[in-house]
């Protein structure tokens, strides 16, 4: 089936619309979780300060698994406009 070309024109503005927005709302969860990591990372050292070393690996492990997701996932959002 082909569409006229004014509606493939505005399916795709709509497309790219849906892609900036989803890539908004990653960048958004993603500085969420990566802030809660750290304070929860920062009040568990004050709570235990001779578990700051496993505490800070941790932190950074679970920070770049979400940094990872998060840019699977404006990758995907980009993917959409092409």
């Amino acid at each position: 089936m082909n569409l006229p070309v004014q509606e493939t024109e505005a399916v795709m503005d709509v497309a790219k619309m849906g892609a900036g927005i989803g890539a908004g709302i990653v960048a958004i969860g993603a500085g969420l979780g990566i802030g809660k990591i750290g304070a929860s990372a920062n009040e568990g050292i004050a709570r235990q300060p001779e578990a700051a070393g496993d505490i800070k690996g941790g932190s950074i492990i679970l920070a770049a698994l979400i940094e990872g997701v998060s840019l699977f996932a404006v990758v995907v959002t980009l993917l959409i406009v092409l």
